[in-house]
């Protein structure tokens, strides 16, 4: 499986991965493709993320397990309504309904403790109503909920990766990072005018791609670097940066050597409520 931009914490991912249904093997995207410490300068702890988005399984009942399998909290005050329910002593399903007109996609969280820190499982497109996270730590109470995001996305770039060769890439091309010296940013995130412009991608190397934008929002939460494999229908989230981002390089896994790139400035809209589920024993 691959992760977005940043690495989960090591307890966490002894913890727990998060995986659509049904699962895709994939390889994993090189190490230097990531940072080593999940606070690394541009990018948001995510967990590993899902090649490919699948349906869940019909949301079960818990049975003997009783209402602490199956549990959809008060307290969201979003237009979706989010609800969950044990599968398995250690798989859960998760269903939500409603939408967000205004929404891009939305953002699926846990944590193991009510008051956080919650880490990403997964970002999905706003026609995806379910999601199943599996094979979880047994006998631990896990929090999920999902936010919104909104925001417009830059015009697309197709890149084609491979052959070379290549010049050797300067120090740090691959680190997200500010590039001083653009236009000031004066824009609220949502409007078309505040969408990343002047995207440009360049190849580096037969499995490198360095990206450069001009960030025109004023009050992004992030940022998303989003591609479209040759042959797939719909953008996916490959990405996560840090507000005021403008410069980033990507190792690329096999099938995104010929794809559609493109930059999305975002804001997280109001949470859903929360949906409390215990697993069971071991």
């Amino acid at each position: 499986m691959r992760s977005l931009a940043a690495v989960v914490p090591l307890a966490v991912l002894m913890l727990v991965t998060g995986c659509a249904t049904p699962p895709s093997p994939a390889p994993e995207r090189p190490p230097t493709s990531r940072p080593t410490a999940p606070d690394h300068q541009g990018t948001s702890p995510v967990a590993t993320g899902p090649r490919s988005q699948g349906v869940a399984p019909p949301v079960a009942d818990p049975g003997a397990r009783g209402a602490a399998g199956r549990r959809a909290a008060s307290g969201g005050q979003g237009g979706v309504r989010l609800e969950g329910a044990l599968t398995s002593p250690t798989d859960v399903a998760l269903r939500w309904d409603g939408k967000d007109p205004q929404a891009a996609g939305h953002v699926l969280e846990f944590a193991t403790d009510p008051r956080g820190p919650y880490t990403i499982l997964a970002f999905l497109p706003p026609g995806e109503h379910a999601y199943t996270h599996p094979d979880l730590i047994p006998d631990t109470t896990f929090h999920y909920r999902l936010r919104p995001y909104r925001g417009r996305a830059s015009a697309a770039v197709d890149v084609t990766a491979g052959g070379g060769p290549y010049p050797e890439p300067g120090p740090g091309w691959s680190q997200p990072r500010t590039v001083p010296g653009g236009p000031r940013r004066a824009l609220p995130t949502g409007g078309g005018g505040a969408a990343p412009a002047d995207l440009r991608a360049t190849v580096v190397q037969a499995d490198g791609v360095a990206f450069t934008w001009t960030d025109r929002a004023a009050d992004e939460d992030g940022l998303l670097l989003e591609n479209r494999p040759a042959g797939r229908t719909g953008f996916r989230v490959v990405a996560l940066l840090d507000p005021d981002v403008n410069a980033f390089g990507l190792i690329t896994l096999p099938e995104e050597r010929r794809a559609a790139y493109r930059v999305r400035a975002f804001r997280y809209g109001t949470p859903s409520n929360v949906v409390e589920l215990a697993t069971g024993g071991s």
